[in-house]
């Protein structure tokens, strides 16, 4: 750190990703990447766009707009693009945090980053013992409420009731709802924004969409939120999207049955590596989204995380003490599920 650092950040504990090793080719079962290559759309798009790189994007990504809106039933003013759901997220703490920030203590991490980074004070509310959350907790605060559904790194999805019953509760506060995971099996709560003007509904297109390298998300809610959210990012980075990677992401929309077909492979593997893994003796969380939570019985939650990377598998394991016990896998391709199993079978005599 040097002398010149503000102060205000010395005490500023970053956000760490999932690893990406690149000292060797890893199964990467750790950061909730697709297996599956981007769209060739995508790809075809990307290219004819870099050559048109000597020119600044489009600041309104008015194209991408309108097609994800479309897809959505949603109005265009009613969307915003960003880079990665993780701006959108930082924009909406920035925005709507002035009263305070609310969140489950086990869910995404980044939240307690950008409570830090945007001074904004916040309070984490316990998970029930099963991991899901009491609504209850959350009613009356009017403060900025952050759910991850489905949650990270658990997998458990709230109900859309549930998510409703947050907003009546909160009527002078912003709902965030990130919706990172909902294409692999949970109802998504879009269709309630045009009911509440207290909902924000953040989704990316690095799972379900195959787009983790372009880094593209986006944020859904009534037009007065989204202007709101628009006058933090013309104030801060008005070209956020990149050419190639706005042309991929239009390109995504465009070849949706694509998208369809790989959600419904990662949902039938996740169902079967999950039911291989309680043959193994592993405790599971119902999961509704494209990884699993699993402990195991009798064999400790860092050793495993450990014998699956010496083995050349990675997936992510959490130092916290709640979940300490817990590893978060990803789901991939049945190829890759079964080299991770068998490796548990053979190495921990399963």
């Amino acid at each position: 750190m040097s002398r010149f650092f503000s102060s205000k950040y010395k005490s500023l504990e970053p956000y760490t990703p999932g690893e990406q090793p690149q000292n060797m080719k890893y199964v990467k079962l750790n950061t909730n990447e697709s297996p599956f290559p981007p769209s060739e759309r995508a790809v075809s798009a990307m290219y004819k766009a870099a050559r048109t790189l000597n020119l600044y994007p489009d600041p309104q990504c008015r194209e991408l707009t309108c097609a994800v809106a479309a897809n959505l039933g949603v109005e265009p003013d009613e969307v915003l693009m960003t880079n990665g759901s993780d701006e959108i997220l930082n924009f909406a703490f920035m925005a709507f945090g002035e009263r305070g920030a609310v969140f489950p203590n086990i869910t995404y991490g980044f939240y307690t980053v950008f409570s830090v980074i945007n001074s904004v004070e916040y309070e984490e509310i316990p998970l029930k013992s099963d991991f899901t959350v009491n609504t209850l907790d959350y009613a009356g605060l009017n403060k900025a409420i952050f759910i991850a559904n489905p949650n990270a790194p658990t997998g458990i999805a709230l109900p859309t009731e549930d998510i409703e019953k947050i907003l009546q509760s909160n009527p002078d506060g912003v709902v965030v709802v990130d919706e990172a995971y909902v294409d692999f099996g949970n109802e998504s709560c879009v269709k309630l924004t045009g009911k509440y003007d207290n909902l924000l509904v953040t989704r990316t297109f690095s799972k379900s969409r195959s787009m983790a390298g372009a880094r593209l998300g986006f944020g859904v809610g009534c037009k007065e939120l989204i202007a709101d959210l628009n006058k933090i990012k013309y104030s801060t980075n008005p070209y956020n999207i990149n050419k190639m990677t706005m042309a991929a992401g239009i390109g995504t929309m465009a070849d949706e049955e694509y998208t369809l077909k790989n959600c419904a492979e990662i949902i039938k593997n996740r169902e079967y590596t999950a039911n291989e893994l309680k043959k193994l003796g592993f405790l599971l969380t119902p999961s509704a989204a494209n990884f699993v939570f699993a402990k195991h019985s009798s064999v400790g939650g860092e050793k495993i995380y450990s014998v699956l990377k010496n083995n050349g598998v990675l997936v992510r394991h959490f130092d916290k003490k709640e979940i300490s016990e817990y590893n978060r896998i990803t789901i991939g391709t049945r190829e890759q599920m079964d080299k991770m199993l068998d490796i548990l079978r053979k190495e921990l005599s399963l």
